[in-house]
């Protein structure tokens, strides 16, 4: 225990004299979170649109007048063809692109009905997706409002099939969203990417403080003394599972304070996950040192991992939509399970017993990747 000890605080030293490296701790992970989270986005707060009024009627502009003030759509470019709009689009000067066919408004007092087309560029599918939401609602609302107005001639119209009109049955649905009431986006992704920040910090720098001792020839000296491969492994790895978890806890309070993330859950449960999540992911780090000879090699294999690790966490893209077999594969994958247990406490306030399943796959995958690490690395180093 004592020589533990000593090697512990020889590694603290090690780590405060390498300015360098208590930058990539604690000002590197806190700036990342900064920038991702207001980066890091699918909200589409707004969107270029091409106009092109072919009917020049009150009602068309009223349609366009309703998309523009609702500030999910800025009024770029305007004329009567269509040509010009598509290589606008395809020039990458316009995101949509709004068509109001000739004898639009003739045709909505005379049929009560009349159709407008709305392209998207779908490049990105998933913010094509949120355009077109965001129109749909704001034309429906336009149409619900012409439904009870009268338009030249007394002609009562409706602006579409669900709008409630004299005579009909209709549906009153009226939304609430729970545990994120604002949808702010932010409150949902800070919570993944502060278990990015950490993971980063718990297995790259894990894997190249022992290869840089590995370069220097210091961990061959250490290999010879009659310290057991135990006590040197855990002085290795103690030091830098506090700082990632002083990391995370700095992580948290920025999240709070400044990015306005709300904290409904335990903060002991969440340290707690974030405690067994870092035994893995320092696992992980040392099972990397051990088949690297450089600090280039160490770098490359963990940008690797890590890559996988993200895309299939579920931060991005939701787990349900994946494959099937991609979804029994993220079983496996400890940051899927602390993203999840991370956005459970702080978003909707969930406890240990709501949490059992993650806490479960943390030990277990925490487990099994230290020993494969440690056998690992003692196997390579007699």
């Amino acid at each position: 225990m004592r020589t533990l000890r000593f090697l512990i605080h020889k590694e603290f030293l090690q780590i405060f004299r390498d300015r360098m490296l208590l930058g990539m701790l604690f000002i590197m992970p806190l700036a990342q979170l900064l920038l991702l989270a207001n980066a890091a986005t699918f909200e589409v707060r707004s969107a270029r649109m091409y106009v092109v009024d072919q009917d020049g009627s009150p009602a068309s502009r009223g349609v366009v007048d309703r998309l523009t003030a609702s500030g999910r759509f800025i009024n770029s470019a305007s004329s009567a063809s269509i040509a010009l709009a598509n290589e606008a689009m395809l020039g990458g000067a316009t995101d949509v692109i709004l068509v109001v066919p000739r004898h639009f408004e003739r045709d909505l007092v005379r049929d009560q009905h009349a159709p407008v087309q709305f392209i998207v560029n779908a490049e990105d599918g998933g913010a094509a997706g949120v355009m077109q939401s965001y129109a749909s609602r704001i034309l429906a609302g336009y149409a619900a409002e012409l439904s009870i107005k009268e338009l030249p001639g007394n002609m009562m119209i409706t602006g579409a099939p669900d709008v409630p009109v004299a005579g009909r049955a209709t549906i009153d649905v009226r939304r609430r969203g729970w545990y994120n009431p604002d949808l702010d986006y932010a409150d949902y992704m800070v919570p993944g990417i502060l278990v990015i920040v950490v993971t980063v910090v718990g297995t790259l720098l894990t894997a190249m403080n022992i290869v840089r001792e590995k370069e220097a020839g210091t961990l061959d000296q250490l290999n010879v003394t009659p310290i057991k491969r135990s006590t040197f492994i855990a002085a290795k790895l103690i030091p830098l599972w506090s700082l990632a978890l002083l990391d995370f806890a700095l992580g948290l309070l920025l999240a709070y304070f400044v990015l306005g993330v709300p904290i409904r859950g335990s903060l002991l449960v969440v340290f707690l996950g974030g405690a067994i999540y870092l035994v893995g992911a320092l696992g992980i780090g040392l099972w990397i040192s051990s088949i690297s000879e450089t600090q280039q090699q160490a770098m490359f294999v963990s940008f690797s991992i890590l890559m996988t690790y993200l895309l299939m966490s579920g931060l991005f893209t939701p787990l349900r939509a994946m494959p099937e077999w991609a979804q029994w594969l993220a079983e496996a994958n400890p940051l899927a399970h602390f993203t999840n247990l991370m956005r459970a406490v702080l978003l909707k306030g969930a406890g240990l017993r709501d949490l059992m399943h993650q806490f479960v796959m943390l030990t277990v995958i925490g487990l099994v990747v230290l020993t494969l690490a440690v056998r690992q690395y003692s196997k390579r180093t007699e």
